[in-house]
């Protein structure tokens, strides 16, 4: 039986809206499941389809149904080989286009291969270009009784008011430290002793992932945290001026865009936060941020927000990442006190 809730709790109360509503005979057509990247989101989506799928769910000892694990449809789930389950999910172009939308409208109206029901996964819902998101709107208008629309939202990022009014939403928060160091200490184990992360480096992975431990597990084993640091280094120096503007760029570059623009976004709302009174979720670049915050209006941060999504939207066109990091480079150094001149 998927026991995704015993493995991530954080999502048990998410989980336990659809089990009540397959239970009660009213699960709605179309979700709309929030969060942040990394809590698992996808893996909340693949368990409720396999679920949902189960010709023979059974009862847990709450009395609410879970998947059995041993009926044709969960061996066809679990070898990724079931016909009644489609998922959507940006191209090269960083959107989901159209034509993908048509694939999924075509879908949702043919009758069920194998089973009595068919489940498609929307990932990411906030990437839908507006001519998707205009087709997706025709299909939720429309729903087939037969048919599951599960959509992934990443949080901060914006679905059409049109499409999230003829959903339900579920946010999925991320964990509290415990649960997301219990659960990453776990995943670790289970690598060779030679390459797992030092105590310290999953430390400052969940740090900079907010908690969010799939995207910590990627940090702490992937390059993320030593370009982040680079690119931290530079940007410190860019702000003091020791460094230009192209060189500091540079270091973004290496991120990639997202990664680049997943930065600058953190520092943003981390700004925020202090300028309100709050913490820094970098504390590494709390010092650094809280010195704006004293010098800077409060809006200034909203507006280094904006900036970033002006970016991100540029992302779809391909948008050159040296540039874009070094067009924010300038706003950010705008929050800089000038110094006076001598009289």
């Amino acid at each position: 039986m998927n026991n995704i809730a015993g493995e991530m709790p954080w999502l048990s109360k998410a989980w336990k809206v659809v089990q009540n509503g397959l239970k009660e005979d009213r699960l709605p057509h179309a979700l709309i499941i929030a969060g942040e990247h990394g809590v698992g989101k996808r893996a909340w989506a693949d368990a409720v389809s396999e679920l949902l799928l189960c010709d023979q769910p059974a009862n847990n000892a709450e009395g609410l149904p879970t998947a059995c694990g041993h009926c044709k449809q969960c061996a066809l789930f679990q070898a990724a080989s079931h016909p009644d389950v489609r998922a959507y999910s940006p191209e090269k172009s960083k959107v989901i286009k159209v034509d993908q939308v048509r694939a999924l409208s075509a879908f949702t109206v043919a009758s069920p291969q194998v089973g009595q029901r068919k489940v498609a996964i929307v990932d990411r819902a906030d990437q839908l270009n507006i001519n998707a998101a205009n087709a997706l709107l025709k299909t939720l208008e429309e729903p087939q009784p037969d048919v599951s629309l599960l959509l992934l939202q990443e949080s901060g990022r914006p679905v059409l008011p049109t499409i999230r009014s003829r959903c339900q939403v579920l946010t999925i928060p991320a964990p509290g430290i415990e649960q997301a160091q219990d659960w990453l200490s776990t995943r670790i184990e289970q690598m060779d002793e030679a390459d797992r992360p030092s105590e310290q480096t999953l430390n400052k992975a969940l740090m900079l992932a907010g908690n969010a431990p799939r995207l910590a597990l990627e940090y702490a084993t992937g390059d993320f945290i030593g370009l982040r640091d680079e690119a931290f280094e530079q940007f410190r120096q860019f702000m003091k001026g020791q460094v230009p503007v192209t060189q500091a760029a540079r270091a973004f570059k290496a991120l990639g865009l997202e990664g680049a623009l997943t930065l600058f976004e953190g520092w943003a709302v981390d700004l925020a936060r202090l300028s309100a009174g709050g913490q820094a979720m970098d504390s590494e670049a709390a010092e650094m941020l809280g010195f704006l915050a004293r010098t800077n209006p409060g809006w200034r941060a909203h507006e280094l927000q904006d900036k970033v999504n002006e970016a991100r939207e540029a992302a779809v066109y391909n948008a050159n990442p040296e540039l874009e990091a070094a067009q924010l480079l300038i706003e950010w150094k705008k929050l800089m006190p000038r110094r006076r001149r001598n009289a």
